[in-house]
Formats: structure tokens, C-alpha cells, sequence
């Protein structure tokens, strides 16, 4: 029985959010504003450019503010950029038991590129599945349903890492196990949004536990 690991992108197989929050500042400063943390969570965080743009620059072009951030984003990423800890070895060790691997994102595909390739993996997963490429992106469960498909996994066969609250509504409705990445959210805030249980990185502890899931040594 085919086993597989689906993992969010921004924010989970790398610590994308200092990034992102570094440009939307820049654009705020520009216009003669200031971008706390506590707004960036509230209102960028998890959340759609097309959500976000108008209500954040209104009476701007949503869409040619979206390609700009996107680009500046790419740009910070340029140098390379460092996976979450653990990643690499955890991807080491699927390939090893010959479990499917996916990323499931909202990001552009153009931006899921450039990330994959920053951090080192762009040429380790079977599935890519880009949420504005399907009918409805997250949190609808259709990507991750998609992803499923195409690596011929079942939900209860597959274990989906997200760190948003759109994500892991997403993962948890497909019915995958999902688990909530605390890069950053913590324990309480990962589970009232769907984590079934929280990681710190994927060097944490209790991903052994979690991966028992698959391994067929633990299925409640």
C-alpha cells in the first residue's frame, strides 16, 4: 500500500515568514506606513495575495502589487536559502521506504520554483500541486486531494505538514493526518486551526511517532 508525505511549502519546508514579513514592510514603509508582527499574523499570514492586497493597499492594482512583492520576495532568495531543519534527512529516509512525496502550496508556481530550488529540493517530489492551478485552492481540500491522486495514496495512508490555518483546514478535510508546523503558531493556535498534533521542525521528536503512522506501527 502506497504511503506519502504532502507538505505546505512557505513557512514549512522552509522559514519563509521573516521573508515575506521583511517585504511587505518595505511596501508598507513606502507608503508611509508601519507593519507590525501582530498585523502581519492577522492579516497576511496564511492568506491569499488576492485576499490581502486590496484590503491592505486599496485603491491600488491588487494584482500588479501582488508580481511585485512576489518578485522582491524572489529576489531575497536569490543566494540560496537554508530547508527547515530536518527536511533533507526526512526526505532522505522517504525515498529510502519508497514513500510518495508532494508540496501542496498557494504560492505562485513561479515563487514554489525558486523556493525549492533556494533550498536544494527541487528535484525530490513526485507531485507539485500549485492551488491556483486547481478549481479551488486552499483552504478548499482539493490540492491536497489532487496530490493524493496523483501519487495513488489514500488519505489514511498519507501525513500532510502545514503551518497556516488555510492549510490545515485544507489537509484535515481531505482526511489526511495532518500536523501543524510551529514556525509560526504555536501548539494551541495550530490545533484550534486542525493540526491533529504540532512539530517544532522536522529534527523534533515526536515526528517519530507521526511517522509510525505510515510505517503501519501505529494507525489510531
Amino acid at each position: 500500500m502506497t504511503r506519502a508525505l504532502l507538505f505546505d511549502l512557505d513557512g514549512t519546508l522552509l522559514k519563509s515568514d521573516p521573508l515575506h514579513m521583511q517585504v511587505f514592510s518595505d511596501m508598507f514603509a513606502e507608503r508611509g506606513m508601519t507593519l507590525t508582527e501582530e498585523d502581519y499574523a492577522r492579516r497576511i499570514h496564511g492568506r491569499h495575495n488576492s485576499e490581502s492586497f486590496p484590503e491592505l493597499f486599496p485603491g491600488e492594482d491588487p494584482v500588479a502589487l501582488a508580481d511585485e512583492k512576489e518578485a522582491r520576495f524572489r529576489d531575497m532568495l536569490s543566494g540560496g536559502f537554508p530547508p527547515m531543519p530536518g527536511a533533507t534527512a526526512l526526505l532522505d529516509r522517504a525515498a529510502r521506504e519508497g514513500w510518495g512525496l508532494a508540496v501542496v502550496t498557494n504560492a505562485p508556481r513561479l515563487n514554489a520554483l525558486h523556493m525549492l530550488r533556494a533550498i536544494g529540493l527541487e528535484q525530490r517530489f513526485g507531485a507539485l500541486v500549485i492551488g491556483d492551478e486547481c478549481a479551488r485552492a486552499k483552504p478548499d481540500p482539493m490540492p491536497y486531494q489532487q496530490a493524493m491522486q496523483a501519487l495513488g495514496v489514500t488519505p489514511n495512508h498519507a501525513v500532510a505538514f502545514e503551518d497556516s490555518g488555510s492549510g490545515l483546514r485544507a489537509a484535515r478535510s481531505s482526511g489526511a493526518f495532518t500536523v501543524g508546523v510551529r514556525s509560526a503558531e504555536d501548539d494551541f493556535a495550530l490545533r484550534n486551526k486542525g493540526a491533529q498534533i504540532t512539530i517544532e521542525d522536522f529534527e523534533d521528536p515526536a515526528l517519530e511517532s507521526i511517522l509510525e503512522r505510515l510505517t503501519g506501527e501505529a494507525q489510531t
